[in-house]
């Protein structure tokens, strides 16, 4: 008789030595992976390889693929995770299973076949609204919005009060250039979900981004009210209240959130912005020293930092700064603050 498909992989698979199986892998590494549920399913395949059971063999083999999987995510093994994890798939069409290779698609940072994959999801249950919005987030990180905003308007058919769909597609139409539809969807949002803390956020954002400034500021407001340890909340308040003239307030904000998190260089960069439009350049750089010191490749961070050094008149050096800033962000543009991360928008109309 000749052997079924799982036969053929169970005997490649028991004959494999640690190395061959997992690739590079010995049996030190292996004892980390394996627990006593895999050895349960090893040894019901074993009773069934030996009692000639292919049903009981077709049923078990892709178990063990799967608990493989699992125990090499757990342990950071990704690729070998997503090896498992197909190996498993070709013996067994299972849900759990395509879930699992997600996950290890995504820590790869393989997006693309983790939509895939979610797609076949989707194709084995269309009108699960978890696994739509689970494919549009999948979408999001990929920047592929347009299919972000068609997963949503599907879950929100099903589920019309579903206020993670509405926010989801709000956050969708905001990175796609559409403020008013993000306003639409978030505000929809807050309707189903009254303490939707970061729909209030986005909200925020998105008010300062169309300059309906007051808005934004009630927004940010209830953000702090519900969660008074949100860093981001404070750093949008305070630019909103920078728009609004109150620069004090945006400083107590932006000092707020240094002492919050003294490792936050956003609340650095945006402290420091403001000590410019203050004409307080040497206070700006010792903040923009800060943000670079933790994150050394912040473009907007030198960009600023030369604009203080120009308005020192030192133009060797904030000239350096800049050529920094295009190194690390060579498309920079003006951000809707006012600041720039470009070296020819920030120098146009300067006297060298």
């Amino acid at each position: 008789m000749q052997n079924s498909k799982a036969y053929d992989c169970l005997i490649k698979q028991l004959n494999a030595n640690g190395s061959e199986k997992m690739d590079g892998y010995y049996p030190e590494v292996m004892e980390e992976i394996y627990d006593w549920e895999r050895e349960e399913v090893e040894d019901i395949i074993w009773d069934a390889f030996f009692n000639k059971n292919e049903i009981e063999l077709a049923q078990f083999l892709p178990k063990l693929e799967k608990y493989d999987g699992i125990k090499a995510l757990k342990v950071g093994k990704n690729a070998y995770a997503v090896r498992c994890f197909n190996e498993a798939l070709k013996l067994q069409e299972d849900v759990e299973i395509l879930e699992h290779l997600i996950t290890a698609y995504t820590r790869e940072d393989q997006m693309e076949d983790a939509i895939s994959i979610a797609g076949r999801l989707v194709e084995i249950e269309p009108e699960n609204v978890p696994v739509l919005l689970m494919r549009a987030n999948l979408n999001y990180v990929s920047e592929h919005y347009a299919d972000v905003v068609a997963d949503c308007d599907r879950a929100i058919t099903l589920e019309p009060a579903n206020a993670t769909a509405y926010f989801l597609q709000g956050k969708a139409k905001k990175a796609a250039g559409d403020p008013l539809g993000a306003i639409v969807g978030l505000s929809q949002a807050i309707k189903l979900k009254e303490d939707f803390a970061e729909a209030f956020l986005l909200r925020a954002e998105v008010m300062l981004g169309v300059g309906d400034y007051n808005d934004g500021l009630e927004d940010a407001n209830k953000v702090v009210e519900l969660v008074p340890e949100e860093e981001n909340a404070y750093l949008v308040r305070g630019r909103l209240y920078e728009a609004v003239g109150n620069s004090e307030s945006a400083e107590k904000d932006y000092r707020y959130v240094t002492e919050l998190n003294p490792f936050n260089e956003q609340a650095y960069l945006q402290l420091g912005s403001l000590y410019i439009t203050r004409e307080r350049p040497e206070e700006a750089i010792a903040l923009f020293d800060e943000a670079i010191e933790l994150k050394p490749d912040f473009a907007r961070a030198y960009s600023e930092r030369g604009r203080a050094r120009l308005m020192k008149g030192d133009k060797n050096g904030s000239l350096e700064d800049m050529k920094k800033a295009l190194e690390f962000d060579p498309n920079g543009e003006r951000k809707v603050d006012g600041t720039y991360s470009n070296f020819e928008d920030m120098y146009k109309n300067r006297p060298l």
